[in-house]
């Protein structure tokens, strides 16, 4: 089963290091555009078809934790090269899936490849 955990820019690193600290753990973290009230939908296209092909492709992954980390509105992140997230794991993207250790971002699926249902399923039992 997997447990979902959405979280903020400021308590983010507070959440990754809660995730990790079991090794049982199998952490993932996706950076997405924030939703925008109007359709309860990201402003990010490429967001709205990844969030569910990845939520479905974790299914099956015993312990499996999906982090959900949304970078803000289109204006707090296009353009904007001090965001927090793009200084410090130098996240240039969205959505980009990572999996998440004590040691950090590791390997990664960016934009359309966080689509992508063969890469996804690859990305999540390895």
């Amino acid at each position: 089963m997997v447990k979902f955990i959405r979280t903020t820019v400021d308590d983010f690193e507070n959440q990754v290091n809660k995730a990790v600290q079991d090794e049982n753990n199998k952490v993932f973290v996706v950076f997405f555009g924030t939703e925008v009230d109007e359709t309860n939908e990201s402003w990010c296209p490429d967001c709205v078809v990844a969030d569910p092909l990845i939520r479905k492709a974790l299914v099956p992954v015993p312990n499996s934790v999906l982090i959900e980390a949304p970078v803000g509105h289109r204006h707090e992140w296009k353009n904007n090269n001090e965001h927090p997230f793009r200084v410090k794991y130098n996240l240039a993207a969205i959505p980009t899936l990572f999996k998440w250790t004590k040691n950090g971002p590791g390997a990664s699926l960016v934009e359309e490849e966080a689509a992508d249902v063969n890469k996804l399923n690859a990305f999540v039992q390895n």
